[in-house]
């Protein structure tokens, strides 16, 4: 992820934490290319009828925040290109602690809002803050299966169903013919349901990752409507039709999903565990990176956004500082878990 979005992500995570003791934290949202006067023409008419706040305390927030509001609007001659979301308010408990924030975000703004409340408003970024390319994920067995949906660096499962398709042993007193009928019929009903299950919630992805043992991904992919069919971008020989067979299948699909965050960050990881293993040159650790940042040996710096705001910034500043690459890393469950027990700090030297 690049340090925009890093950052981005870190503002709204943190404005989302604060809460007032009252309707009194103000949100201000300009959408891209609206008339900047306007929006100064409304903070200025809720801030004269802010006097009509029954709460003494609560006016004087309210209208505060306005106020800093206005005065924060006077730093532009126009509106960003994408708008500009600006937060106020006294978020204290025993004492007054005033926020007063602006966010240029990374895509456009779409509507005008002034919203007063006990938090700040921000239903908007959340579209912003999601992963643009969704991946769906199917692994099939005769035993059972799994529908997933790969999410940036996120694996989630949707849905596991379980088959009664018996196994190739018959019962006693049937004929193989017979009960190779039986079992046929009850495969095709599985991979009717199954079917209709992907067609429902897998059509609005990017792509679609099959997978499964044999030829029984194979055999699944005809009942597949054929709109479904066309977002099929690979299929992959899995051994497990559960949810360590949704990792598996995006493990064996690197070569398609070469581009997608998850793979990326997988690469980087996969180095610097090598590099650990086998002595080459790596480092990890506050006390070790540091140092080899002020020696120059550094040739990229890992970053986990699990990190402490502080330690990170510290961290991006002498990246910055040195002009030295700088990957950020997950801590979603997995091998980002993993890094950050480690320290979260590593990097991917020139030397030792």
């Amino acid at each position: 992820m690049e340090k925009s979005l890093i950052d981005f992500k870190k503002k709204i995570k943190e404005l989302k934490k604060h809460r007032g003791r009252h309707t009194e934290l103000v949100t201000v949202i300009v959408p891209a290319g609206y008339n900047l006067d306007k929006i100064r023409n409304q903070v200025a008419q809720e801030k004269g009828t802010a006097v009509n706040i029954k709460s003494k305390k609560t006016r004087l927030n309210v209208s505060d925040a306005l106020e800093k509001i206005l005065q924060h609007l006077t730093l532009f001659k126009k509106t960003p290109e994408n708008g500009i979301a600006i937060f106020a308010g006294n978020v204290g408990n025993e004492r007054d602690e005033w926020i007063m924030e602006s966010i240029i975000p990374p895509e456009p703004l779409q509507a005008r809002i002034y919203r007063c409340d006990q938090t700040f408003y921000l239903e908007p970024f959340k579209d912003m803050l999601a992963p643009k390319d969704v991946y769906g994920l199917v692994v099939i067995e005769k035993r059972g299966a799994t529908i997933g949906i790969l999410r940036g660096k996120r694996i989630d499962v949707l849905k596991s169903m379980k088959s009664i398709i018996p196994g190739k042993t018959r019962a006693g007193g049937q004929s193989s013919q017979r009960f190779e009928r039986v079992r046929d019929g009850m495969a095709k009903d599985f991979y009717k349901m199954m079917a209709d299950a992907v067609n429902l919630t897998l059509f609005e992805t990017k792509g679609i990752l099959l997978g499964g043992p044999g030829p029984t991904k194979e055999d699944f992919h005809n009942y597949l409507s054929n709109r479904i069919k066309e977002k099929i971008i690979a299929i992959k020989d899995i051994g497990y039709s559960d949810e360590y067979g949704l990792r598996e299948l995006v493990d064996k699909s690197e070569d398609v999903l070469a581009e997608t965050e998850l793979v990326h960050e997988k690469r980087i990881l996969e180095e610097f565990f090598k590099r650990i293993a086998k002595g080459m040159p790596v480092e990890y650790g506050k006390v070790g990176v540091e140092d080899a940042i002020l020696k120059g040996s550094v040739e990229t710096l890992i970053l986990s956004e699990g990190l402490d705001d502080l330690v990170l910034q510290k961290f991006e500043e002498l990246g910055e500082d040195n002009n030295i690459d700088v990957e950020y890393i997950s801590d979603e469950p997995g091998s980002g878990v993993e890094f950050l027990s480690m320290g979260g700090i590593g990097a991917l030297l020139r030397y030792l």
